[in-house]
């Protein structure tokens, strides 16, 4: 059964955002474009989480504006946002079923009408997991606690999908398998995907666009494919060093096509 989905991705816009922890100041003005996957990268503290949750409304800025699909959303909660959010920890309820956690994304308080149940089901078969509707998350895998968490997104149905590093913890086939998912469900809504990670192959796996955050600001941004050449920037080419995704692998990004 094919999923009812949004009809396409919007862009999203941090104009002039500040933001502090104490001592440690964010400023970012960025634009992600509408449908696509950007991956965002940087060392640790330089501000990717902080930047997902600006966009997400868990934090809100000091100044400048968040403006997704041109609309400035500053003054909206997260639940008035139109955007889904995976985290590493991926929020599963212990006591509640696969179904239920998933039916969350419906509706909060859990009244499902059968349209509801109908799109879970949908969900979860799209994410691998028919039939274990009725498991806790304690019995399942830790890559298919995530796969829920995806599902949960497909049912909340929203142009906007951030990951803050869902599958950092996940072993690199099973991380390949999500991303690979991720991909495959961004091709079939094209909705527009910001991803937290650390890791050089994950963006050069599904990433179209790159932001690299250094010192709690926006150091540089650009095509995946460009990032990933001896003429991509400085400091992301510092970050990842050598190896396989490093600067002795300008032609890597060739290889993608």
């Amino acid at each position: 059964m094919m999923l009812n989905s949004a009809e396409s991705g919007t862009a999203v816009r941090l104009e002039k955002v500040s933001f502090s922890y104490g001592e440690a100041p964010f400023l970012f003005d960025v634009e992600f474009a509408a449908s696509k996957i950007t991956a965002i990268m940087g060392p640790s503290g330089s501000g990717k989480s902080t930047l997902l949750n600006l966009v997400a409304g868990f934090e809100t800025p000091q100044s400048g504006r968040v403006l997704i699909g041109g609309a400035d959303v500053g003054a909206k909660p997260p639940s008035a946002r139109p955007v889904s959010m995976v985290f590493q920890e991926n929020n599963l309820f212990a006591h509640l079923s696969v179904e239920r956690n998933v039916g969350l994304g419906r509706s909060p308080s859990l009244r499902l009408t059968d349209t509801d149940h109908t799109a879970i089901a949908a969900a979860l078969k799209r994410v691998g997991l028919a039939g274990k509707q009725q498991r806790l998350p304690h019995e399942l895998s830790g890559g298919e606690r995530q796969r829920v968490a995806l599902a949960r997104v497909l049912v909340r149905d929203r142009p906007v999908l951030l990951l803050d590093e869902p599958f950092a913890s996940l072993g690199p086939a099973l991380r390949d398998d999500m991303l690979d998912l991720v991909a495959g469900v961004h091709g079939e809504r094209r909705m527009t995907v910001l991803f937290v990670t650390h890791q050089p192959e994950d963006a050069h796996r599904i990433g179209q666009d790159m932001v690299f955050l250094d010192n709690g600001t926006v150091a540089a941004t650009g095509t995946v494919a460009d990032f990933f050449t001896k003429a991509g920037p400085e400091a992301f080419r510092r970050y990842i060093g050598a190896g396989p995704f490093g600067v002795g692998s300008q032609d890597v990004a060739r290889k993608r096509t």
